[in-house]
């Protein structure tokens, strides 16, 4: 089997994208790893799938699927990806872009300057929805990390992008415990899920920095939902001011939020990389 693709990043967080609008496309786990492989296939920390959507309500179907072959809700850097995608790919000349994903929909702009703006909906901060295993909200929340790293006790906000995130706020993300904690936290028994977890220096009300541990991809240069959960997070503990530029290893976000009923606007860049074609 023949696939053809095309190799997209959003400030280093990569992704291979594959149209399977015109002829559905199923791959294996196996499959989904072997793209996936750094040394062995194309390397990606997620799969895009652009599809066709059958309702009304959005113009694609769009979905993600994690170095590990797991599928998931969101992908904020994905999601501007996408809309480069089917603009560069004559999919459509819309600049404002309804996508439906596993997680709900989202709403995908164009700026005049190439950078893509996503609606990304309104955050879920219930428990049950996130879902966390957690009696009621709370602007933050106390873990316990396994015995291997001496049952520390830390503090999370959490919160749901379309995908369940875990932030903790920290002095310095240059030091801070990212391949360690992250990992425990990604699998805590209180997320069943799994969960994203990000990493927040906070340098002042309008800009952060922030390194994040994804679920099946482990630590990536940028995760556009993990930029939205840090600034709602910080919203919401009162850290943070409503508009808010973040920065991650591989580049910087603009992320807006402004009230709990409003949804969260995240602003940057996607590029393309190559296209090719390879053998399964």
């Amino acid at each position: 089997m023949q696939l053809h693709f095309t190799k997209m990043h959003g400030l280093g967080n990569d992704f291979v994208v594959i149209n399977a609008i015109k002829t559905p496309i199923s791959l294996s786990r196996q499959q989904l790893q072997f793209i996936a492989n750094r040394h062995l296939g194309i390397g990606c920390d997620q799969i895009l799938f652009v599809e066709d959507y059958a309702g009304t309500e959005a113009d694609f179907r769009y979905r993600i699927f994690n170095a590990d072959g797991g599928e998931v809700e969101q992908c904020g850097n994905g999601a501007r990806c996408f809309a480069r995608f089917v603009i560069d790919q004559g999919l459509t000349t819309k600049t404002e872009i309804p996508v439906m994903t596993h997680g709900g929909k989202i709403i995908l702009i164009v700026q005049d300057n190439g950078e893509v703006t996503v609606d990304m909906g309104i955050p879920i901060t219930q428990p049950a929805q996130i879902p966390f295993l957690a009696p009621q909200e709370h602007r933050h929340y106390q873990l316990t990390l396994p015995k291997a790293l001496n049952h520390t006790k830390v503090t999370v906000g959490a919160v749901s992008v379309g995908n369940p995130h875990a932030v903790l706020t920290v002095d310095n993300i240059d030091t801070a415990p990212v391949t360690t904690w992250g990992a425990a936290l990604e699998s805590h028994a209180q997320f069943p899920n799994r969960v994203n977890v990000g990493f927040m220096q906070i340098l002042n009300p309008q800009h952060i920095r922030l390194r994040v541990f994804e679920r099946g991809a482990g630590e990536t240069q940028a995760c556009g939902t993990g930029a939205c959960a840090a600034v709602i997070v910080g919203i919401l503990q009162n850290t943070l001011a409503n508009d808010v530029k973040v920065d991650l290893p591989g580049g910087r976000l603009s992320v807006q939020w402004s009230a709990k009923d409003a949804p969260v606007i995240m602003t940057g860049p996607a590029t393309s990389v190559f296209t090719g074609c390879i053998e399964l």
